[in-house]
């Protein structure tokens, strides 16, 4: 329903009921009048299906306290009923009385009927808007902008690109405003405001009980604008398909198959919209020395057997620095995990976690004449050694 049915609809003469009519008396003649005309009750009679409506339609606002206000203020202001001329002026009013001046002065440069250029906005815009669900914004509303579509990817990084940050180029392919008609929808760039929503690219419809559901409008598919000829390539919607290559930032210390959120690096918005986001999710390659855990890197170094034994000074590699030396304590086991403060994965707030490294004892493969000699000298130096003795005294204590 736009502005011009909304003033000059008697819905009181609709209901047969005198404009101080209580609630009361309001339901009681919808009632009658409603089972009079029902669809059911009078087949094929398309006459008593349209004084139906527009009874149903009476109910919807005088049976609604506050549209029931709303709409005889909108009335009394309009002179009780003021007819509309084609030119969108008001004409003489109910009252005998005449005036001549042009709505769209009142409603922000709008014509009745959503000819104009501009949407109805405040003063009146606030009566109307509530009455038709338009969220207090007028039944001419100007065309909302549309926020971007969210977009989403997936990028793979190298262990020490994900440890330490990495821009990366990002091929996207998205709807955005038609370059052919510079989103407009219309050949010579000139689309008209939709008649049906008035531009707002919704439709109210009732459903009973003083309720009403807003629905995208079909007839613009919810742009709230209509190509007179409709452009070749976005075919009238003014989007199109389009791809971009952009460059995006991922941040240090990113982990495996994490999501990361982009604000605004998303679809490109309409009308005036903000953009989506872009979500990227992360892949990251195995590195062949190093690991991570959490914030820390992980790396296994191996140590002989006199190293672990006696002790000594261990140089270990790191990610992307120089090699750090650890001290090994002398009767260090293997298996022991050792930790270089400040080697490891880039936290949040840009400090380093740690480097932590695990001893492993190697055992030699192929011995020479003079290292057997001295092993088996230190065999018979430890012979009364078990080291397996608490093995089995813990398993037999058990």
């Amino acid at each position: 329903m736009n502005t011009k049915d909304f003033v000059e609809k008697d819905y009181y003469k609709v209901l047969g009921v005198p404009k101080d009519a209580t609630d009361a008396e309001i339901k009681k003649a919808y009632r009658k009048l409603a089972r009079e005309n029902h669809p059911d009750a009078n087949k094929g009679d398309t006459k008593a299906e349209e004084r139906f409506k527009e009874i149903s339609e009476a109910n919807d606002i005088l049976g609604d306290p506050k549209k029931r206000k709303e709409y005889d203020e909108a009335r009394a202001l309009f002179g009780n009923g003021a007819l509309f001329n084609q030119g969108g002026r008001a004409g003489p009013g109910a009252g005998g009385g005449s005036f001549n001046f042009d709505l769209g002065d009142l409603f922000g440069g709008q014509q009745p009927g959503g000819q104009g250029a501009g949407g109805f906005g405040g003063g009146l815009g606030d009566v109307f808007g509530g009455l038709f669900n338009r969220g207090g914004a007028g039944t001419g509303q100007r065309t909302q902008p549309r926020r971007g579509q969210d977009l989403e990817s997936e990028v793979t990084l190298s262990f020490t690109e994900a440890v330490d940050g990495a821009t990366v180029p990002i091929r996207l392919s998205s709807q955005a405003p038609c370059k052919a008609c510079s989103g407009t929808g219309d050949k010579n760039g000139t689309p008209r405001v939709c008649p049906t929503c008035v531009g707002t690219g919704q439709v109210s419809r009732g459903s009973g009980g003083g309720f009403s559901l807003t629905d995208p409008c079909v007839d613009c598919k919810g742009r709230g604008l209509i190509a007179e000829n409709p452009c070749d390539v976005c075919k009238g919607s003014g989007r199109a398909r389009s791809s971009r290559t952009m460059q995006v930032r991922i941040p240090a210390g990113v982990s495996n198959n994490q999501r990361i959120r982009l604000r605004g690096k998303g679809a490109p918005g309409e009308r005036g919209g903000p953009a989506g986001d872009l979500y990227v999710v992360v892949h990251v390659d195995a590195h062949p020395v190093f690991g991570r855990k959490d914030d820390n890197l992980t790396v296994t170094v191996p140590v002989t057997f006199t190293e672990a034994a006696l002790g000594a000074e261990v140089k270990v590699p790191t990610l992307s620095g120089p090699p750090v030396t650890l001290k090994l304590p002398a009767g260090t086991p293997n298996g022991r995990t050792m930790r270089a403060r400040g080697k490891g994965a880039v936290r949040k707030d840009g400090t380093r976690g740690d480097l932590l490294v695990t001893v492993e004892v190697t055992v030699p493969k192929d011995l020479d004449d003079k290292a057997r000699e001295a092993l088996e000298t230190y065999r018979e130096a430890t012979a009364g050694e078990d080291p397996r003795a608490e093995l089995f005294q813990a398993a037999k204590g058990a």
